[in-house]
């Protein structure tokens, strides 16, 4: 018996005309080989013929799919199967006769056959349309499949009557690809001032596709929704040209675009708790290139629980959590023992798992209950053995810690609402496995009661605060400086070379066999997510958390620097800072006094804020009296600048740096300088004072500490006795120390940021910072980090414990000071203007007109209620923050 099909032409274009498969389409761009291309359709018949003695046909409805390497029949009736024909088989037939079709009423156009001699289909066409569409893509399939479709775009233009309304203008077009799980859909991108559109070459599955204003563009993805976990539309680009055009498009018409964020500003947003596990987990896969859009490259999410077995989940037991500072395939010392005996044993290129712990295999592992054809599409049409499918929770663990090549993570659907993919709603006949068992939901652990319980009590382990505590030494391993080189060896975190980032150029590959073999491997091997930070993860601040683990050895020291501190920011006590904070955007001028002749520089106030001190460049000290709102006194030490000034906690005595390269003393009581200290070989630029000890920074390069022994009945005045001398590459212009005391931060004219033990003098970071001089540093009320304004006009916030310059903001004009809660800064511009940060959003949220010149001094009170700023004006401005 011999397969025919006759082909019917219907106008050009037919994918763009409404209506035109009348029939419940079963066709699926997942009948694509890798690298085929679907281009287009037309009405066609599948003649069969019973005898060859009496030509006698039979004809079945359908539509027939012009691809880049073959066509398919789609039958209309659902009992007949689809039929695929290979374009390299496609051969016109010669000598058939037009009365051989005589049951059919439609125009004769084409003919395919399978002669019983061999398996192949064959064409004849005579419509010089079809029949230029099929030699055409005859052709295309032997240039490539790039190639092929490139080429296809000469035939193609955006059809601008699939706008929404007429009134849209067109900013930009350009090809890309749709990429859908396990598909590329070729076609035509188009970004509006009201939508961005994308338009399939071939019109399936839907003529035209329209994506909402973006609020938030990542990479090649569009989010409409902040906290999505699947994106809008998922383009590729055939060359970043077209995508940065598209981009900024996006960012510059569309209203409701946001501040790009980075993986640093991120992660300051979860290291203060302003974004949970779950929201960090989704935002690094984003950043990292993982979409679910993409299941060579799915986001990964961790195995945290490892107790599967008993009835309760102790979330207060770590014997219940998995081991974090470990990839899976470590966790089982026995098997890694085993795993690096044979890595040992291996030429080069070495790895540790022949498998990977991401990749389409192991996502539809788990999702084959909501994507079947995924997973039939992937395994040749057929479930896997039903003794391999994901059947148990607990039995998939247990193969990830014993299986001798199973290493596999898990994928956010465990951490998520939906539960579909943990029941077999769908009725899939999955098999049966050894012992008659049929296949059907999974089967869940003894302390879940059913699958919506599973998943809230797998959110709640997510979030709890052992996992917080330790999810940043799983983002090392896959997102970190553990993902590969020496670390990763270190970590045995090692695994085969092709699923690594840049490790294979697939564009530098010309046989399009070849590179189909290697897109194949990439495929089935999964990949590893791109790198997006090179140094160790600082860790989460959890309240009551009261010891770091597993700390780098040059940190070990850390705990004792900040006791006490890790929730300082949730303290209820803080309730009337946080209240002033809040409001810190309608600050109220309350005074305004010019003191000085040139800019001032520094600002003191006694405790009970009756008096306020102010140094200036003209090199005066001066005092001011709040309550009179009058200049009581005038003290000169110098012929130069005074640099900075502070009072001692007796409200005695004010101490004054100078360009001089000394240190002043003035007892407020007797009115006159009672001490100097002559310590530096040029000018002092910034003071603190703590615990009875004076730092003092200086442009010669160090920072040097004093301790002041007081007077006694041998000694009338005070001593001081140097301790240590901090030396540094560059002049130190400013310098501060956290609240407790234990560390000091300074920064340097050269824009090095250095960050130090107070206890032992030892250096703990050292971060080049900024390209210019830095002009302010802060800590934060937990001292965790360091906020540092340079003259290349960046804020920049640093970790403590890693170095890591965690978020970085660009500002209009450089910040010469500021004032920092931890999450919003009052800072002094060079304008003259304060401006008040969000600095999680990265943005100015107030604008306060402040100083007509640069503002270079700003001074705030315990209760951030009362702020006192100075300016190259020479004015001195009081605040009042109003509630």
């Amino acid at each position: 018996m011999d397969t025919r099909i006759c082909v019917t032409v219907l106008p050009l274009c037919p994918q763009l005309i409404d209506g035109f498969v009348l029939f419940s389409s079963r066709f699926s761009l997942l009948l694509l080989d890798l690298e085929e291309y679907y281009f287009e359709q037309h009405t066609a018949y599948n003649v069969t013929r019973s005898s060859t003695t009496q030509p006698r046909f039979e004809k079945v409805r359908g539509s027939l799919k012009i691809c880049s390497k073959s066509v398919i029949f789609e039958p209309e009736p659902l009992s007949e199967p689809i039929l695929k024909i290979p374009l390299r088989d496609c051969q016109k037939i010669e000598g058939v006769e037009e009365n051989d079709l005589n049951t059919v009423d439609e125009q004769f156009i084409a003919f395919f056959c399978v002669p019983p001699e061999k398996d192949a289909f064959c064409c004849l066409a005579s419509d010089e349309n079809l029949c230029f569409q099929l030699h055409r893509a005859s052709c295309l399939d032997k240039l490539g499949d790039q190639t092929a479709m490139m080429v296809f775009f000469f035939f193609f233009l955006f059809f601008l009557n699939s706008f929404q309304s007429v009134s849209e203008k067109l900013h930009m077009e350009c090809e890309a690809e749709m990429v859908s799980p396990l598909v590329t859909n070729p076609g035509h991108v188009c970004i509006t001032d009201q939508n961005l559109y994308f338009q399939p070459l071939n019109g399936h599955p839907v003529p035209s596709v329209t994506t909402p204003p973006p609020i938030r563009p990542y990479g090649l993805e569009v989010f409409c929704s902040e906290n999505d976990l699947c994106s809008d539309i998922y383009l590729k680009f055939y060359n970043t040209k077209d995508r940065d055009e598209l981009y900024y498009y996006i960012a510059t018409f569309l209203e409701n675009h946001m501040a790009e964020h980075t993986a640093e500003s991120y992660m300051l947003q979860w290291q203060r708790g302003h974004i949970s596990n779950y929201q960090y987990l989704l935002h690094l896969n984003n950043l990292a290139d993982r979409s679910c859009n993409d299941l060579s490259q799915y986001p990964v999410f961790p195995w945290v629980i490892a107790d599967y077995t008993s009835a309760e989940l102790d979330f207060r037991n770590p014997a219940s959590f998995r081991d974090l500072s470990k990839p899976v395939g470590a966790l089982n010392p026995e098997r890694l023992e085993r795993l690096l005996a044979r890595y040992r044993d291996m030429p080069e290129p070495k790895f540790m798992y022949g498998s990977h712990y991401s990749s389409p295999g192991y996502v539809l592992f788990y999702l084959v209950r909501v994507a079947p054809e995924y997973m039939l599409c992937l395994q040749n049409g057929r479930y896997d053995h039903a003794d391999r499918m994901f059947n148990s929770v607990a039995e998939t663990w247990k193969n990830c810690l014993e299986g001798a090549t199973d290493f596999k993570e898990l994928i956010p659907e465990f951490y998520g609402n939906d539960t579909s993919f943990l029941e077999n709603s769908l009725n899939l006949n999955l098999g049966k496995r050894q012992g008659g068992r049929t296949v059907g939901d999974v089967a869940l652990p003894p302390w879940a009661s059913d699958a919506t319980d599973f998943l809230q009590k797998s959110q709640k382990a997510l979030e709890s605060q052992f996992v917080s505590q330790h999810l940043h030494e799983w983002i090392d391993l896959v997102f970190g400086y553990k993902q590969r080189g020496s670390e990763a060896i270190a970590a045995h975190n090692v695994f085969h070379p092709v699923t690594y980032e840049g490790s294979i150029d697939c564009d530098s590959i010309e046989d399009p066999d070849q590179k189909i073999a290697v897109l194949t491997q990439i495929l089935e091997f999964g990949q590893t997510p791109k790198q997006l930070f090179t140094t160790p993860h600082p860790q989460r601040i959890t309240p009551r958390f009261q010891s770091m683990t597993r700390t780098p050895s040059q940190n070990t020291s850390f705990n004792e620097l900040s006791p006490g501190t890790d929730s300082s920011f949730e303290d209820l006590t803080e309730e009337s800072r946080r209240l002033a904070w809040s409001n810190m955007g309608k600050l109220k001028l309350v005074a305004s006094h010019k003191l000085h002749k040139e800019a001032i520089t520094g600002i003191a106030v006694t405790r009970n804020g009756a008096s306020v001190f102010t140094t200036s460049q003209d090199s005066t000290l001066k005092m001011f009296s709040k309550e009179s709102g009058s200049l009581q006194r005038s003290m000169s030490f110098s012929n130069m600048a005074l640099s900075s000034c502070l009072i001692l906690p007796e409200d005695a005595t004010v101490v004054c740096s100078s360009w001089d390269n000394n240190v002043y003393f003035y007892s407020i009581a007797y009115g006159r300088r009672q001490d100097t200290i002559m310590g530096h070989d040029d000018a002092v630029s910034k003071m603190c004072w703590r615990d009875n000890q004076l730092y003092t920074a200086s442009w010669d390069s160090t920072v040097k500490v004093w301790r002041c022994v007081p007077a006694d009945i041998m000694n009338k005045r005070s001593q001081f006795q140097l301790l240590a001398e901090l030396e540094h590459d560059a002049g130190v212009n400013t310098i501060v120390l956290n609240h407790a005391g234990t560390l000091l931060a300074s920064g340097t004219k050269e824009g090095v940021v250095s960050m130090w033990n107070t206890g032992s003098f030892v250096l703990l970071q050292q971060v080049p910072c900024h390209s210019g001089k830095v002009h302010d540093l802060a800590f934060s009320p937990d001292s965790r980090h360091v906020l540092s304004a340079g003259e290349d006009s960046c804020l920049r916030v640093l970790d403590v414990q890693t170095g890591m310059v965690l978020s970085t903001v660009a500002t209009e004009e450089p910040q010469r000071c500021f004032c920092w809660d931890g999450d919003t800064v009052l800072s002094g511009t060079v304008s003259g203007e304060l401006l008040v940060w969000d600095l999680m959003a990265g943005k100015v949220t107030h604008r306060i007109p402040a100083h007509t010149g640069p503002l270079t001094a700003m001074w705030m009170n315990e209760q951030c209620s009362s702020i006192i700023t100075g300016g190259e004006d020479k004015q001195v401005i009081f605040w009042k923050t109003q509630f």
